[in-house]
């Protein structure tokens, strides 16, 4: 009872998402940043899904029996609006909002593209015995207005990510990204040289991360070590054209 309702209290929290600038799709200024042959980023399962028609997407989601609704957006740049109807995976993935409101709230809202990516990583959570899995938004509004509303979004406004706040296991246990992933802005976060986490939960929430981006399913995957705004979630995101990754 005491994580849901520390959980709570960010049900209308929008923590904003820092921009990483590209100069000319090549170069960064995250020194995380891997960009792969092109025709490794083509064949990632990140760059398939974020590249897909909205028919190819709903199809997709058919094949593979994915529970879910196709909606109105809340605004015209979510291309393939959807709801999830049911578990994934097993997997009650839901928002911080009580039962009832997230029927219809637009924080429950995601582009058909986003959801493939997400059945792919809820797969990875099912593996270590993950049934819920708490979020902060997947669509959002734009902060700003953007030059052409009618075109469509990336990020939260297209519904094409999503903030990740806490996860629990069967056993009842609660892996809290806020609580049992210390912040240390700038570490690295996978693979030769990844930062050490002492805590037990901490260490099983960065595997679930690592084993994802393995996966390459998600184009950016943001956490505490990004910067201060990410203290307390993942931000995990699928964006069309982009043949590059960063996992920090």
């Amino acid at each position: 009872m005491l994580v849901r309702a520390k959980l709570r209290r960010f049900c209308l929290v929008l923590v904003p998402l820092v921009v990483i600038a590209l100069a000319g799709g090549a170069s960064a200024s995250n020194k995380y940043l891997e960009i792969p042959p092109e025709k490794e980023a083509e064949a990632s399962r990140a760059y398939r899904y974020a590249n897909l028609t909205n028919d190819q997407a709903y199809a997709e989601l058919d094949r593979r029996r994915v529970p879910y609704t196709q909606t109105k957006a809340p605004l015209p740049g979510v291309q393939a609006p959807i709801r999830f109807t049911g578990k994934v995976r097993g997997i009650d993935l839901h928002s911080v909002l009580p039962p009832d409101d997230r029927k219809s709230s637009y924080f429950e809202i995601l582009d058909a593209r986003l959801a493939l990516a997400l059945d792919d990583f809820l797969k990875v959570l099912a593996q270590h015995d993950v049934v819920e899995v708490v979020h902060y938004t997947m669509y959002r509004p734009p902060t700003s207005n953007p030059s052409d509303p009618k075109k469509p979004q990336t990020r939260h406004p297209g519904g094409m990510a999503v903030d990740i706040g806490a996860l629990r296991k069967k056993n009842g246990l609660w892996l809290v990204v806020g609580s049992h992933w210390p912040a240390a802005i700038g570490a690295r976060t996978c693979g030769a040289g990844m930062r050490k986490i002492k805590n037990r939960r901490g260490r099983e929430l960065r595997s679930i991360l690592c084993e994802a981006a393995d996966q390459r399913i998600f184009h950016y995957m943001l956490t505490p070590h990004f910067d201060a705004a990410h203290h307390d979630h993942w931000h995990l995101e699928v964006k069309p054209a982009v043949k590059w990754f960063l996992v920090n």
